[in-house]
């Protein structure tokens, strides 16, 4: 089974005061690139979180947020009442005759009157928030898996191309001899030179033996085996997709250098197309 390296997925959590929306975004990349975005009160949490990600995720660019939506009135800041009474304690002694709303005004502008609370970490809302990221995890691996199985049903197509395409190479191989050798005949007329014919027969054979391609045809044919073997797996291995599909690319390369006829070179061509696509599919899978 094949898993895309790109997906998405989303959560909410409603808590008695907040709404808080988990987010996870990810990429193809050539290892596991985490970031994590969340209010400054979880973080104690982070370590815990990464693991979880990179156990479950393996490989991407992700991105993980954690945005936190009051929905109740809740205020982090409060009077102090302590030292509003001492400063008015102190302004009725400078001023007696002025009144309590005209003291209490300037009160309140002098330093310390209002004390900020920090929101500390409620375990059992971190607990309902972690429900939340496995929800989310999972949302973010469906979509993986369907991502995954479109780009399977792709790679199954560019390989029987290719498959098709070796074929026809083939089957060019026995005109593609003749045309060899005509034209080493052609050339050696045009010459107009006499040859011992047992010396070029011998040297037909070794100049043919260079051009036969019946190996790379068989290491080709077992590439394309082995790589649709890995399709079909329970496993999702893009590297090693990536390293049978280079192997396929050596004998496809090894094929046209030899080939030595137009009509077989135009084939390899497009077995090269076709090869291009799968290696721009492998990029992205897990």
């Amino acid at each position: 089974m094949l898993l895309s390296m790109t997906g998405y997925g989303k959560s909410i959590v409603q808590l008695p005061s907040k709404k808080i929306t988990i987010e996870l975004k990810s990429l193809n990349s050539k290892n596991l690139d985490l970031g994590v975005r969340m209010p400054s009160y979880y973080k104690e949490k982070e370590l815990g979180i990464r693991k979880v990600l990179a156990k479950q995720l393996i490989r991407g660019k992700v991105d993980f947020s954690i945005y936190v939506e009051q929905t109740a009135d809740k205020s982090s800041s409060e009077i102090n009442s302590s030292a509003i009474s001492s400063y008015l304690g102190q302004l009725r002694e400078i001023e007696p005759d002025a009144s309590s709303i005209d003291l209490l005004q300037i009160a309140m502008r002098l330093p310390e009157v209002m004390t900020s609370t920090r929101e500390e970490l409620d375990e059992s809302e971190w607990e309902t928030i972690e429900n939340g990221i496995q929800e989310c995890l999972a949302a973010i691996n469906a979509y993986r898996e369907d991502e995954g199985e479109s780009m399977r049903q792709d790679l199954e197509t560019n390989i029987s191309s290719i498959e098709k395409l070796m074929e026809e190479v083939k089957s060019l191989s026995s005109d593609r001899m003749i045309h060899v050798k005509e034209r080493l005949s052609t050339a050696l007329d045009e010459l107009k030179k006499s040859v011992d014919d047992n010396r070029y027969e011998q040297e037909l054979i070794y100049y043919l033996e260079k051009l036969d391609i019946n190996e790379e045809m068989v290491r080709l044919e077992n590439h394309l085996i082995y790589f649709k073997s890995e399709l079909a797996s329970n496993q999702s291995n893009g590297k090693k997709l990536g390293f049978i599909a280079q192997e396929i690319g050596r004998e496809v390369n090894t094929t046209g250098s030899k080939s030595n006829y137009a009509p077989m070179q135009h084939v390899v061509v497009q077995m090269k197309n076709e090869l291009e696509k799968i290696k721009e599919q492998i990029l992205n899978i897990l």
